[in-house]
């Protein structure tokens, strides 16, 4: 089944033509595999008209969500997204109805670009949420519009975004502070080890394993929502060739699935930002 998902990438790492048809085609072949538990659902459009794609796994009370591609030129994030759904088709999570969106950001993937076009501009769709510490305008796209809107309407509980490259698994805050601890620390320090047991990429809180960036999915989900939220950084290239897919895939499988069945089945209680912002904070763009 692998097999399918390399498929749909060059042997050099760039994705094959027809791009996100292909990513849906596959979708699609997923559902008809297992019509008992999946089927192919629209989260919404983006600003051309496109139908955003997702597949819905299962028919628990728990709501959980993956989402990929937020750039698109991380098309290693949409191969193991891909994968996730395959593998959870043929063997749903207990309880859980997941969903599984492949390709956020349909111009970019199509065109090898790490940013989104509407209908004037170009945005990079994970800085377009709102955030505690973003000063600028949010929801420029809709397609982030039409994610921030599907959470709220199927009362996610759980949501994993995933992107390249930088090996780690991290949890809120990733904002522009210094005041970076949740009252849920504890619980997301022993998620992330859950969900790195065959990766074993860096874990810890964003902003300090990673830099601070404002306006991202992962911290609107957790700040706006009380979602449990980790973002997945994966593998070591933003162009992995179809070896490097392959291992992104089955190391990151497992732990995706022990995520998702680990943690609490409820929001959290305690959301708010109660922190300073500090736009000092280094902030490099070039690699989540």
């Amino acid at each position: 089944m692998l097999e399918g998902i390399l498929a749909l990438f060059l042997m050099q790492g760039a994705p094959a033509a027809n791009k996100y048809d292909q990513a849906v085609a596959k979708l699609n072949e997923i559902a008809a595999t297992n019509p008992a538990q999946a089927q192919v659902i629209t989260i919404g459009t983006n600003d051309q008209g496109t139908p955003i794609k997702a597949i819905k796994i299962g028919n628990g009370e728990t709501a959980s969500l993956v989402v990929a591609t937020h750039h698109g030129n991380e098309y290693g994030s949409t191969a193991v997204a891909l994968g996730f759904a395959e593998s959870v088709a043929a063997k749903p999570i207990e309880g859980q109805t997941v969903y599984i969106v492949p390709v956020l950001n349909v111009t970019g993937y199509n065109r090898g670009s790490r940013y989104e076009q509407n209908l004037s501009s170009s945005v990079d769709a994970n800085r377009d949420y709102p955030s505690p510490c973003k000063t600028d305008k949010a929801f420029r796209l809709k397609s982030t519009n039409a994610l921030a809107n599907f959470i709220e309407e199927k009362n996610i509980q759980i949501s994993a975004t995933l992107h390249t490259y930088w090996p780690a698994v991290v949890y809120p805050w990733g904002i522009s502070t210094t005041d970076l601890s949740t009252p849920y620390d504890d619980t997301y320090k022993k998620l992330v080890a859950d969900a790195t047991k065959e990766s074993r990429y860096t874990t810890g809180n964003n902003t300090e394993v990673l830099y601070a960036a404002d306006g991202t999915f992962e911290d609107y989900a957790y700040w706006k929502h009380g979602i449990w939220s980790l973002l997945f950084e994966l593998g070591f290239s933003h162009g992995p060739d179809n070896v490097a897919i392959k291992n992104m895939i089955e190391v990151n499988n497992p732990g995706l699935r022990r995520f998702l069945e680990n943690s609490p089945k409820t929001r959290v209680a305690k959301h708010d930002f109660s922190g300073r912002c500090d736009a000092r904070m280094p902030k490099r763009v070039f690699l989540e």
